[in-house]
């Protein structure tokens, strides 16, 4: 292509690339090169329903507070549900933890009171308090169910989120990033599901393989190579060393697993919605033929005082 020009002068200038078409001083100006992700003055309009707002905005201030997506959606029944469920998730879970954080205290205090009669071989003048176990595991479900209302109040407001639009990419790719293959499912792509939660249930495999033995060897190493510790085992302290070391870059890696599958999977969602109204016609056809370039005119070409003759080149034109 570059064999058909006379003169390399007849170049673009520089300046025609970053030209801007609107004055600075125009409000509509700044808008147009200003790309805010997140507006407070948008959020609490729509939330007010004085002006409507995106998908994004809407979930980016549902995940600080929660409910605002069904005050936008006018799904104000909702709102009890939302705040009933994560609440009393919530403090039911903190009563439980409260528990077991005052037997853990009771326990440790006793300890430490009768460290001289237990070290001694005498027997304490008062019971061994236990550790309320119990209390934990069910201050913990408690918080995971917090944690579930949490997710389902943000998915909910997404999936009710004017249902006029489709397909939106913005809830595609909430949804990709809400659950996995969700966004695909959205975009009626089932066939890409079980390649990217397949491929998060691999990824995910091989980080909790990877991590349980770094524990392991790591536990090994340490009871090796501690003073005062009688350790017998038939694993030397150097060779965990070298097995920890090796499990510990493989747990690395498959965390890098695990967030590339992810995020190529909300990157997916978000491209094939965007793209879902694009179609390309069986008639796809390209088309070269020489053509004279004319300095000067309103394709910003070069205008050097010494560059007055036309230029010969190539034109191309596709047809899809």
């Amino acid at each position: 292509m570059l064999g058909f020009s006379v003169r390399s002068e007849a170049q673009f200038k520089e300046e025609a690339f970053t030209q801007n078409y609107n004055d600075y001083a125009d409000s509509t100006g700044v808008a147009d090169t200003t790309d805010r992700l997140f507006s407070f003055k948008e959020w609490g309009g729509a939330i007010a329903h004085k002006n409507t707002m995106k998908v994004g905005t809407m979930f980016a201030g549902a995940m600080f507070a929660p409910g605002t997506a069904q005050i936008y959606n006018k799904q104000y029944w909702k709102l009890p549900i939302v705040y009933g469920t994560i609440g009393g998730f919530a403090g039911v879970g903190g009563y439980y933890r409260s528990r077991y954080n005052k037997s853990v205290k009771a326990h440790s205090a006793w300890a430490e009171e009768n460290s001289e009669i237990i070290q001694g071989g005498g027997m304490p003048s008062t019971p061994e308090p236990m550790i309320d176990t119990k209390a934990k595991n069910l201050s913990t479900w408690m918080f995971v169910g917090a944690g579930v209302c949490y997710w389902a109040s943000l998915m909910d407001g997404v999936f009710c989120y004017d249902r006029s639009q489709h397909p939106l990419p913005g809830r595609a790719t909430i949804y990709s990033l809400l659950f996995p293959g969700l966004g695909q499912a959205y975009n009626g792509e089932y066939w890409k599901i079980p390649i990217y939660q397949g491929g998060m249930i691999t990824a995910g495999y091989f980080l909790y393989t990877n991590n349980t033995n770094y524990k392991r060897f790591k536990w090994i190493h340490n009871q090796a190579t501690t003073p005062g510790v009688e350790y017998d085992g038939s694993i030397s302290g150097e060779t965990a060393k070298y097995y920890r070391d090796v499990y510990r870059r493989y747990r690395d890696y498959s965390i890098l697993a695990v967030a590339a599958v992810y995020l190529l999977n909300v990157i997916d969602a978000n491209v094939f919605a965007y793209m879902h109204d694009f179609e390309v016609s069986e008639d796809l056809s390209m088309q070269i033929e020489p053509t004279i370039i004319l300095p000067d005119n309103q394709y910003a070409f070069s205008g050097r005082a010494n560059v007055t003759d036309n230029a010969v080149g190539l034109r191309l034109g596709f047809t899809f």
